[in-house]
């Protein structure tokens, strides 16, 4: 996978459309950008990160595949401390951890979605193998110097923010390793075996991550059920869509193609992936 393309946003089903809207406007720090009775579309400026799905008659909650965690890139370590004030001030944070090549706040959405909001922290601090595993650990934040990097001065997620990777909850770790790396393209960038697996494109410490803590042989999510219906991937340009989908014809892949050129594909635990442009960054049109 060419390292221009990076993950751009994520579709939630949900049953209380308004509530979660306003969750993800007041306190996580996103734009509404369009709100319709069935559906909102959140994001920064004119970026789309999220879409708010209304789903009626849902079905009972069970263990499925789906969503661990979105996670929310942030620009710099002064805006994580702004964000960190101000989810201790709404009493909303679940949890904090420095991960060695991030600062990372942990918070989950009233149906039970996972959040990360994160920033990452200078490439030379990064444990990197000479393999190119990017080693990556679970330790105590210091929660008062990344407080006291902000200014308090909290208006939302700033200009830049991206979603920088999402985590998923898988089946099979196996199928899900030889999919995200022989039909998508990524890197194998950290493995812990039999329980998660982290994939990036170029030397990114990861785009997706995969677990199975949850999730080990379990069925696939069903249309009713909440939680997460797809997430995609922004590409640069058309061309790295053709050559995305001639690489998915040389590996006789299952995927689907959009009249706006946009592909679809379903990885081994049932999760839909979608590749298409943004709006926010294509200058040209696709003819």
């Amino acid at each position: 996978m060419a390292e221009s393309t990076q993950p751009g946003k994520i579709a939630i089903k949900v049953k209380e459309l308004a509530k979660l809207t306003a969750f993800y406007r007041d306190i996580i720090g996103l734009t509404v950008l369009e709100e319709k009775s069935n559906h909102s579309i959140l994001g920064v400026e004119e970026n789309v990160l999220l879409t708010l799905q209304q789903i009626s008659d849902p079905l009972p909650f069970n263990r499925k595949t789906g969503l661990y965690h979105v996670a929310f890139l942030l620009p710099t370590r002064k805006d994580l401390g702004n964000a960190l004030f101000h989810y201790l001030k709404n009493d909303a944070i679940d949890g904090a951890s420095d991960h060695g090549y991030s600062e990372a706040l942990y918070l989950t959405d009233p149906e039970g979605n996972g959040i990360e909001v994160y920033h990452d922290k200078p490439m030379s601090e990064w444990d990197i193998g000479k393999d190119g595993e990017i080693i990556g650990v679970t330790e105590e934040l210091d929660a008062q110097s990344v407080l006291d990097a902000g200014d308090r001065d909290w208006r939302g997620f700033p200009v830049g923010t991206q979603i920088g990777h999402v985590h998923l909850k898988v089946a099979d770790l196996s199928l899900t390793e030889a999919f995200y790396t022989n039909i998508l393209g990524l890197s194998l960038k950290n493995n812990f075996g039999d329980q998660a697996k982290f994939f990036a494109s170029g030397k990114y410490h990861h785009h997706i991550g995969t677990n199975t803590w949850l999730s080990k042989g379990v069925s696939p999510m069903a249309d009713k059920d909440l939680g997460l219906s797809y997430f995609s991937f922004y590409v640069a340009d058309l061309s790295e869509l053709k050559r995305i989908q001639k690489h998915w014809q040389d590996k006789k892949a299952d995927y689907q193609k959009d009249p706006d050129d946009s592909l679809w594909i379903t990885d081994p635990n049932g999760i839909r992936i979608k590749f298409e442009k943004n709006k926010a960054i294509w200058n040209h049109p696709l003819e």
